[in-house]
């Protein structure tokens, strides 16, 4: 059930994304050579907190040599697959929406 918290909480986390303001999870995989951006996130921590279901995803799909680096940016990209040279949008899943 949403409440008038969530309500407010995408609001904000909508404005600082707009902002660049925001913190995402950025997880680079050498193989295959991907970057990956989960968010956007209100603070580092609530960002901490997401990375483990993250990091798990990736590997139970195989991906090896995961990098993690949790940051304040605005991605223009969700995920970047380098050796394809592709760009993937994903829709955005903001941190409130379950992601934990």
């Amino acid at each position: 059930m949403k409440t008038i918290w969530d309500d407010l909480k995408e609001t904000l986390i909508s404005t600082i994304n707009n902002l660049g303001l925001a913190w995402w999870v950025e997880i680079v995989t050498q193989n295959p050579r991907c970057t990956y951006y989960f968010g956007p996130f209100l603070s580092s921590v609530d960002a901490n907190v997401a990375i483990k279901g993250y990091i798990e995803d990736l590997e139970a799909e195989g991906a090896q040599g995961i990098i993690v680096n949790v940051k304040r940016c605005k991605p223009d990209s969700l995920t970047i697959a380098e050796d394809l040279g592709e760009r993937i949008d994903r829709k955005v899943k903001p941190a409130f929406s379950g992601q934990m």
